[in-house]
């Protein structure tokens, strides 16, 4: 049986890959540092997928095993041995499985092992090069042209929405994940090394830099206004945030300034665009995956980064052209997210506590105040204030 290795045995890890691979008739190693869980899937070699839709459903994944990946050599043999990689560890934590994944492709050089691809599934721009990078700095220089030649850095765009769950879930299964029904997997088919693996889902793209934006500056930023706006109406659930229709309307006008600006930009199908948004509202509305206004919202300090969802989607308006008003809109909201678990929400308010809003957009949106995207967000605040309230 072909190996898959998936570093991150999470919710995207075994809520989305690990199904895939399982389909695609793959016996699947999931590398975590989570005690329970590695262990778990040990003992058991399968776990459960509940796809929630308005029916709910379960679907066992199986011949699955688990190594721990504080065990530098137990992971670079698995991966030594393994037909295709991927992972999906978060952002902050990729370069800590470094070192183990290096040493594996360190051995798979040295013995010319046929060509083996990593997908990639971060929410990090450039996240092959950076990857590559980062194991290229691990390895000899003899093996910096094997490198290139035979491993492929492929980035993957994950749309499928899969909440955090909640405790009395987690208590009756560790391993179980619920998930929307949503699954695709898009994938830059440029960046392959040898035969493109042939796995259930998975799409490969000639054109994935448009493809990332859609997923960054449409799916990802209509959630997050989503959110935010959300949040300040009071709601816990993102299905609920969407069925407020002052929420909704904002979140659908953001979502049609984006959508032009892409379809100018990257010569995208303006009404394909748009079919893709509303589809995303119709999603937003699923009452059975729970997804919660907090997961969505978290960490706004990254995500008004300039090059994010927010930011970046209302900077590409301007550069089609297309005033963001709406997205500038959603932006305020985030600047005003306040919820007191949240690290990057208190960082946001301490900023907004000296200097106000030109403060937050100067420091974390690397945008001067004569900026007109600053203007912008600055006329949203206002508005905001208008019709949602006051700030908290």
């Amino acid at each position: 049986m072909k190996t898959a290795v998936h570093f991150g045995a999470g919710n995207i890890g075994r809520g989305f890959l690990g199904q895939l691979y399982f389909e695609s008739g793959y016996r699947t190693v999931f590398v975590d540092v989570v005690e329970e869980v590695v262990s778990a899937l040990k003992a058991r070699k399968a776990y459960p997928v509940e796809i929630v839709e308005e029916e709910v459903s379960r679907i066992p994944v199986e011949n699955v095993n688990a190594v721990d990946g504080r065990d530098r050599d137990a992971v670079a043999a698995v991966v030594r041995d393994a037909e295709i990689l991927s992972t999906a560890v978060g952002v902050n934590a990729l370069p800590h499985i470094v070192p183990a994944l290096a040493e594996g492709l360190r051995l798979r050089l040295e013995a010319g092992a046929p060509p083996v691809n990593v997908i990639i599934c971060e929410n990090l721009l450039h996240a092959g090069p950076f990857l590559r990078e980062k194991v290229r700095e691990r390895l000899p220089e003899t093996l910096h042209g094997a490198l290139d030649e035979r491993v492929g850095f492929v980035e993957a765009s994950i749309g499928r929405m899969v909440p955090v769950m909640t405790a009395e879930k987690r208590a009756g299964d560790p391993l179980l994940v619920c998930v929307e029904a949503y699954c695709e997997l898009p994938v830059d088919g440029e960046a392959f090394r040898g035969p493109i693996p042939e796995i259930a889902h998975m799409k490969p793209l000639a054109n994935f830099g448009a493809y990332v934006e859609r997923k960054l500056y449409v799916h990802n930023m209509t959630h997050a206004a989503t959110a935010y706006l959300g949040h300040l109406r009071g709601h816990a659930f993102i299905w609920q945030a969407i069925r407020d229709d002052a929420v909704r309307a904002h979140v659908e006008a953001a979502a049609e300034e984006s959508c032009r600006a892409l379809a100018a930009r990257q010569g995208l199908d303006l009404e394909a665009l748009r079919a893709h948004y509303r589809d995303l509202v119709r999603r937003y509305h699923n009452r059975g995956l729970a997804d919660q206004v907090s997961r969505v919202a978290r960490d706004p300090v990254r995500k008004l980064g300039r090059e994010d969802r927010l930011i970046g989607a209302a900077l590409q308006c301007l550069e089609a052209g297309i005033a963001p008003r709406e997205i500038a809109f959603a932006a305020a909201a985030a600047v005003r997210y306040d919820a007191p678990d949240d690290p990057g929400a208190l960082r946001v308010r301490e900023i907004h506590r000296r200097g106000g809003v030109a403060a937050v957009l100067g420091e974390l949106c690397g945008l001067p105040p004569d900026s007109p995207l600053a203007g912008l967000i600055q006329a949203g605040e206002t508005a905001l204030t208008q019709e949602f309230g006051a700030a908290r």
